[in-house]
């Protein structure tokens, strides 16, 4: 028999399909209340409802053993319910399930299943599937032709695959996206999000003269604005103005950032802001540790009601960076090892830094050979044309190289970075 919640959606679809009520399957020891805790996943089904249910039916018992395929408007409605439940695998599962199966399915319902689908895999740090997934969400809305849908794929595609690293193509990406948004006159936010979003794929790509201007074009714009938008902008002239190197204004720009938006009007932004200040003030010079505590506790017990795995990992991995700038290699270690137990889910720039991490914390235990995995991360950004990255990177090596007692020195890359 099946466990809930797909027990309930099996329910509901055998009703449905005979265009029966809950009320018509209640009786004798099952409440229309009961029907519908069922149907909703949140009880499970004992072997005596289900001979019940069977019976009201008119189908055998063993309809409850397997799931039968659904339409994409069903599987829609099941999704929008159960959203907010720890199902979210199985979700997945009947989504893409259904996007197989029903292939004869409106286009305006395929083009909600994928932005659904897509929204689950990033939740769950599935950065590959979500672009693929991304990527039929655009040739979907290509068939649809509707302006909104075409740049609201196009802005979901970029900001994916500036996550994966592939910012050349985020930057194209987003360059589509605002030209269409502009030739079509779609609202201010709409053009807002894109420009912020070539702002940072201007500042992956080392191009902080163009990420600066466009940055203050936007924050100019905001006229007093708070909410997520303006929360956005700020976040993003932040960083440009950290890799700048002005980090008092940036401490400056990220608290417009945190104030923009408060935990009761967002709380997964609010979550990631706060992240994010961690990460920034980490890279200040010199770091402000005790602020970097701070954000991480205060964001800790809200990860634990809306912390999705990349945020746990993404906390993890600033709580290492935290532990290694304040010398404490034991616990810094400790939490690396924590994020090795599973699936590495932080964004392609967060990934290079976390090894570069591991390869520090090795070489201040005496393993020198982590200089050249430090050699090959900043090729490695370097090949992604990741400016700033592999600088950093190289400081990195440049600084182990030097910091060898010269006879176990060997010329290195690494000193003309």
């Amino acid at each position: 028999m099946l466990e809930q919640p797909a027990f309930g959606r099996r329910l509901r679809q055998l009703r449905q399909q005979q265009g029966l009520t809950q009320a018509s399957l209640t009786g004798p020891r099952m409440s229309a209340a009961y029907v519908s805790r069922l149907e909703a996943g949140s009880r499970p089904p004992t072997p005596q409802s289900v001979v019940l249910l069977a019976a009201k039916l008119n189908v055998p018992v063993s309809v409850f053993d397997e799931v039968e395929a659904s339409g994409l408007s069903d599987i829609l409605v099941t999704t929008a319910a159960l959203w907010e439940s720890a199902a979210k695998d199985e979700l997945r599962r009947q989504l893409e399930q259904a996007l197989e199966t029903d292939t004869e399915a409106d286009p305006s319902l395929r083009w909600q299943a994928y932005a659904q689908l897509a929204k689950l895999l990033c939740e769950e740090g599935h950065r590959q599937e979500e672009y693929d997934t991304l990527r039929r969400l655009v040739r979907v809305s290509e068939e649809l032709g509707h302006p909104v849908l075409l740049v609201h794929a196009r802005l979901r595609l970029a900001r994916c695959q500036r996550s994966l690293g592939r910012i050349d193509e985020a930057r194209a990406t987003a360059r589509e996206g605002l030209a269409l948004a502009q030739e079509v006159g779609l609202g201010a936010d709409d053009v807002a999000r894109l420009r912020i979003l070539l702002v940072s794929t201007a500042a992956e790509l080392g191009d902080l003269a163009e990420a600066k201007r466009l940055s203050d074009e936007i924050c100019a714009s905001l006229d007093g604005r708070t909410g997520s938008l303006a929360a956005e902008a700020w976040w993003a002239a932040a960083t440009v103005t950290t890799r700048i190197g002005d980090h008092k204004r940036a401490g400056l720009l990220l608290d417009k950032a945190l104030s923009a938006v408060s935990s009761r009007e967002d709380l997964s932004l609010w979550v990631r802001l706060r992240l994010a200040a961690a990460a920034l003030t980490l890279q200040a010079a010199p770091p402000r540790l005790d602020a970097v505590e701070r954000y991480l506790a205060e964001v800790r017990p809200a990860l634990d009601l809306v912390g999705t795995p990349p945020n746990q990992q993404e906390y993890t991995f600033l709580a290492a960076q935290l532990r290694y700038a304040q010398g404490d290699l034991t616990e810094a270690r400790s939490f690396c090892d924590t994020i090795e137990e599973d699936p590495l889910l932080l964004g392609y720039r967060d990934q290079i830094r976390y090894r570069m991490l591991r390869a520090q914390i090795r070489i201040a235990e005496g393993d020198a050979t982590a200089i050249t995995d430090l050699t090959e991360l900043a090729e490695q950004a370097q090949e992604a044309e990741m400016i700033d990255l592999a600088a950093e990177v190289w400081r990195a090596a440049a600084q182990a190289h030097a910091s060898r007692p010269a006879e176990h020195r060997t010329p290195s890359t690494a000193e003309g970075a």
